[in-house]
């Protein structure tokens, strides 16, 4: 399926080059993404082909631009007073991450009710993976942070995190705007957009891509397993991750129904007396409850006890560290064809 253009005409060249290879880079943007550095350049390619959105500079914006026939018009801004002639369009601040950018363009886009955007010819399977334990601190979201940010250097891959507080913002020190809460509610809506709605929400470590957590547990807690299953199944439908990782709680509603739809789960588990009591009651519901296939399904980790440091790139101290080794060394071995279940571990 080809995919619309969205333009980025700034007279600044660097800028509106790197900007263009940043987006393009993100596989998940729905547009192709093209940069101009004057305006003759886009007027001519605006000649022969059709604009979806045009992101440009307060100093590229003239009178020509203004009557070429681009669907959604946003202004570029650095910062400056804007002219009357352009506060009828919405404009995002130019000096900030391309990630911000990129979101407040989609969320523009998305409230300008687009059309539906359909992901066609797909031909990949996306993976499910699942990781939770029974254990408290047992390091889930250290092996699962580390694994995605392993993965993405050759797949696409997607993050969400589940928990009560995964305390996201103190330890990357930012605030989200947006966050997974903002995105259960759209697809309540039953909305056109979804994608463009994903878009302004995601954010990245490195090449991992990801959904910031919900800032509140009870912003999630009411959200039924069906509900869970159906955003995962938009999120397959409209895009093209080779993998999504499930950093799974207890507070998820219908825990076991969605690690049913994984397609490899992870149980990191610990060695002492309480830990070992806690996977033994685990194992035996899931018996019970003729889950069986979450256990045929899972592998048992004992992850390495190095911890990350607050000070410098968390990610990438996991990635780098005794943590990344044992993931690197999990994923050569599946790959190899020697995964073990937890019934022969």
């Amino acid at each position: 399926m080809k995919r619309s253009i969205f333009a980025v005409c700034d007279l600044e060249a660097s800028y509106a080059c790197n900007l263009m290879d940043y987006l393009n880079k993100k596989r998940m943007t729905p547009f192709e993404v093209q940069a101009f550095t004057n305006v003759e350049s886009l007027q001519e390619f605006a000649k022969d082909h059709e604009i979806e959105i045009l992101l440009i500079s307060t100093r590229a914006m003239c009178n020509e631009i203004r009557n070429l026939p681009v669907n959604r018009t946003i202004i570029l801004s650095e910062g400056e007073p804007l002219q009357d002639y352009l506060e009828d369009y919405p404009f995002v601040y130019k000096y900030q991450s391309s990630d911000l950018v990129l979101s407040e363009v989609m969320q523009y886009y998305a409230e300008a009710n687009p059309q539906p955007y359909i992901l066609g010819n797909v031909s990949r399977k996306t993976k499910l993976y699942g990781i939770y334990s029974p254990v408290g601190r047992a390091r889930k979201t250290s092996f699962a942070l580390a694994m995605g940010e392993i993965l993405s250097e050759t797949k696409n891959v997607l993050y969400l995190n589940f928990e009560e507080f995964a305390g996201f913002e103190e330890l990357f020190q930012t605030t989200y705007r947006t966050d997974i809460s903002d995105l259960i509610y759209f697809a309540r809506q039953k909305g056109d957009g979804f994608i463009f709605r994903l878009n302004s929400v995601i954010q990245t470590f490195h090449e991992l891509q990801y959904v910031p957590p919900a800032l509140s547990p009870t912003d999630i807690r009411d959200v039924s397993g069906r509900e869970w299953l159906d955003f995962l199944d938009e999120i397959v439908r409209c895009c093209e991750y080779d993998v999504i990782i499930l950093d799974l709680s207890e507070q998820v509603d219908e825990l076991f129904q969605i690690m049913q739809h994984c397609d490899r789960i992870y149980t990191p588990v610990q060695e002492d007396v309480i830990s070992q009591a806690k996977l033994a009651q685990y194992e035996k519901l899931l018996r019970m409850l003729d889950m069986t296939d979450i256990l045929e399904r899972t592998r048992r980790l004992k992850l390495p006890l190095q911890m990350p440091q607050k000070d410098g790139d968390l990610v990438q101290q996991m990635v780098w560290g005794e943590m990344g080794d044992y993931v690197r060394k999990l994923l050569w071995e599946e790959k190899q064809g020697r995964r073990e279940t937890v019934n022969n571990e």
